[in-house]
């Protein structure tokens, strides 16, 4: 069985595969083509409607066929949401996938990170590439209900109807790993705004105050580490195999896998945020590491480093985090749990954050979203350093203050970050993203998103600001500015 993270996939075996998701949860689907719309309401399973052609749900469980869905279906997407209404979803424990086949046999499991003000938590999607079915753990989570997740599905609710849930709020989480969910857009204030979308603004909008960026340890390189397990040689070698540059071992990230692996022993269980509410990535930045970029592979049952390494390598995911040619150092440890004898690994990849680093991913960012636009026939975005400053500012304090939303605690929104970090632009949007990896990934992500494809794509738009930082629950926080 594999134990999924945030934009990790699986293959699916061929014939049906059943979801499960136990605890007071209701289970919804939404079965949709490559452009992640529903063909009519008929393509959105929830309690009210709880079948489709090739989904089933009753209860908790979904089953799904994907040689039984209609014709043009090539993903199904499954979110959960409290079973009673009254119940906020961040008061409930964190609701777990698991994946079987039809012998049941298990086949994945995936717990996402605690939600906060989210009411609809984006679980994960089998989607089709090729002739072939996977399943991506996402994890994105909605501030607006159902009703909201719905409508950026296609799904027609109409106003007076009684929704799946309660009335749209301001959406939240839009865009983990992969092909996700919608971004914000600030409505325009003589119009309804897209619903969770990613929005131009009006030139009226208030100013205010965004938070700016919090100061982060440097990520210097630390002082020589023994490598008492003779890892590093077992993984530079792997490494060298791909022609990648050798990794060193850091203290910083020593420390910090140190950690999260006794974490994951006292808890008898895998996760990339344990029973204390920390997730590694936190750890890394607490142990002093700012990061451009990182990795991290988290195992029970080997016994040795060789035992370790060699299962990071066997399967392609896996293996490429060892051999990532960005990575630049590395930490691992392990600790066992006395009450079951499983050993827990952490290790930890990752590239420090530079201001050079910096700039050129934001700049790969920008030159993938110029690649989209020009493949649309729409002229390019032009890097704007006031716009970029809101961008940073923004991921930096969705880092310190542990949020993900186009609103900020404070209540300011993107044209309140633009105006104080300079900007007279008349239309201001804004996309958010986080977990992923790489400048290609979250592109891929947006694009994948009809609300973020739509800020990317809008031909009012003339400049572009990029902006990520790391450190938070969910691994790297992405925003794209856009204003024109």
């Amino acid at each position: 069985m594999t134990e999924l993270v945030p934009g990790g996939n699986v293959a699916l075996p061929d014939g049906a595969v059943t979801v499960r998701v136990p605890g007071p949860f209701d289970v919804s689907a939404l079965v949709t083509d490559d452009g992640g719309k529903v063909r009519d309401d008929g393509d959105f399973v929830f309690y009210n409607q709880p079948s489709a052609p090739g989904a089933r749900l009753r209860g908790d469980t979904l089953v799904v066929d994907p040689a039984e869905l209609r014709p043009g279906a090539t993903r199904v997407t499954v979110a959960v949401s409290p079973a009673d209404p009254a119940t906020a979803l961040g008061a409930l424990p964190s609701p777990t996938l698991h994946v079987t086949d039809v012998r049941g046999r298990a086949l994945a499991r995936f717990t996402p990170p605690r939600a906060g003000q989210e009411e609809v938590v984006l679980l994960a999607e089998l989607y089709r590439r090729g002739d072939r079915w996977k399943l991506r753990a996402l994890g994105q989570g909605y501030a607006d209900g159902l009703a909201g997740l719905a409508r950026d599905f296609g799904v027609e609710v109409l106003d007076g109807t009684p929704a799946p849930d309660g009335p749209p709020q301001p959406p939240s989480r839009p865009g983990l790993p992969g092909p996700d969910g919608p971004p914000a857009r600030t409505p325009h204030p003589d119009r309804p705004g897209p619903a969770a979308g990613s929005a131009p603004t009006s030139p009226s909008a208030r100013a205010g105050d965004s938070a700016p960026p919090t100061h982060r340890p440097s990520a210097a390189r630390s002082p020589a580490v023994p490598d008492p397990d003779g890892f590093l040689p077992l993984v530079n070698s792997a490494r060298a195999t791909a022609g990648s540059p050798p990794v060193s071992l850091d203290s910083r990230l020593v420390a910090a896998a140190r950690e999260h692996a006794a974490a994951m022993a006292a808890a008898g269980r895998l996760g990339v945020e344990t029973r204390d509410g920390v997730s590694v990535y936190q750890r890394v930045i607490d142990a002093g590491y700012a990061y451009l970029t990182i990795g991290e592979h988290l195992v029970s049952g080997p016994r040795t480093a060789a035992e370790f390494v060699a299962y990071c390598l066997r399967a392609d995911a896996s293996r490429r985090s060892v051999q990532e040619p960005a990575f630049r150092h590395a930490g691992v440890a392990h600790v066992r749990d006395g009450r079951s004898g499983d050993t827990y690994w952490t290790a930890l990849w990752a590239a420090p954050l530079t201001p050079a680093g910096l700039e050129s991913t934001a700049q790969t960012v920008i030159d993938l979203t110029n690649r989209a636009r020009t493949r649309a026939g729409l002229p390019p975005l032009a890097a704007d350093p006031r716009l970029t400053a809101a961008a940073q500012a923004h991921s930096a304090d969705m880092v310190a203050r542990a949020f993900y939303a186009h609103t900020a605690p404070d209540g300011s929104r993107p044209r309140d970050r633009a105006a104080a970090a300079g900007s007279t632009r008349r239309t201001i949007g804004e996309n958010i993203a986080c977990g992923q990896r790489s400048p290609a990934d979250v592109v891929e992500g947006w694009m994948n998103s009809p609300g973020h494809r739509a800020n990317i794509l809008g031909p009012d738009f003339t400049h572009i600001g990029i902006g990520l930082a790391g450190g938070g629950r969910a691994g790297t926080y992405w925003t794209q500015m856009f204003g024109g």
